[in-house]
């Protein structure tokens, strides 16, 4: 069918064009050819080139019609979709692993910068005061024991018996400064120690006090 449409579409060829050169023989070699023939000669011209236009688009489409169609991409396995989720999860976890350590680490450096500050401020503020260091000391020691009775005696000054609390900083000698607040009101040495608790003597160098029973015992720090 194509073939048979080929060699029609070559005779119209061939028609049209000996057509063409006999109509230009007679417009410019015959003139006594009547009218009407000229106009029949040019109607069959213009049928036959609207016929070739016909041939050569039914052509056209044709060769369209043969051409092997396009093969449309492949789509995607099931597997390699399951693999590509597989594999946005786990870049997904590794970024929010990384942020968490980011965010942890920032943290870290704050609290850090906070801290060395702190220490800096309080280092100024020792330079500057330094009954203030001596106070925050005094509130930081620790706790060695707490008054029980405060018996007078006016041959030594009184003594007072103390609960023991931490007896391994507890012996026979040892200075303990009973606090108050922040403060030390006296200074009394140990001169007995027992299973039930420990005795110890007022020293010189501090204003007349009475001692509380409750009154808290450190070891006095030193400036």
């Amino acid at each position: 069918m194509d073939t048979m449409k080929l060699l029609l579409g070559a005779t119209v060829a061939l028609l049209l064009g000996a057509l063409a050169m006999s109509l230009k023989d007679m417009n410019s070699g015959v003139k006594n050819t009547s009218p009407d023939e000229l106009s029949r000669l040019k109607k069959q011209v213009a049928e036959l080139e609207q016929e070739q236009r016909k041939l050569h688009l039914e052509t056209q489409i044709q060769q369209l019609k043969a051409a092997p169609p396009v093969a449309p991409a492949p789509a995607a396995s099931a597997a390699e979709i399951a693999a590509l989720k597989d594999q946005l999860l786990e870049a997904n976890k590794r970024d929010l692993a990384q942020m968490a350590l980011e965010k942890e680490k920032a943290k870290r450096d704050a609290k850090l910068a906070q801290d060395e500050e702190g220490l800096l401020n309080q280092r100024d503020l020792d330079k500057g005061d330094s009954e203030l260091k001596h106070a925050r000391m005094i509130g930081q020691a620790l706790l060695i024991g707490r008054v029980t009775e405060f018996v007078e005696a006016a041959d030594v000054g009184g003594f007072i018996t103390f609960e023991i609390l931490m007896p391994e900083q507890v012996q026979v000698g040892t200075v303990l400064g009973i606090r108050r607040k922040t403060g030390i009101l006296g200074q009394f040495k140990v001169s007995g120690v027992s299973a039930e608790g420990g005795i110890a003597n007022p020293l010189p160098g501090f204003g007349p006090f009475q001692p509380k029973i409750g009154d808290e015992l450190i070891l006095p720090p030193q400036y």
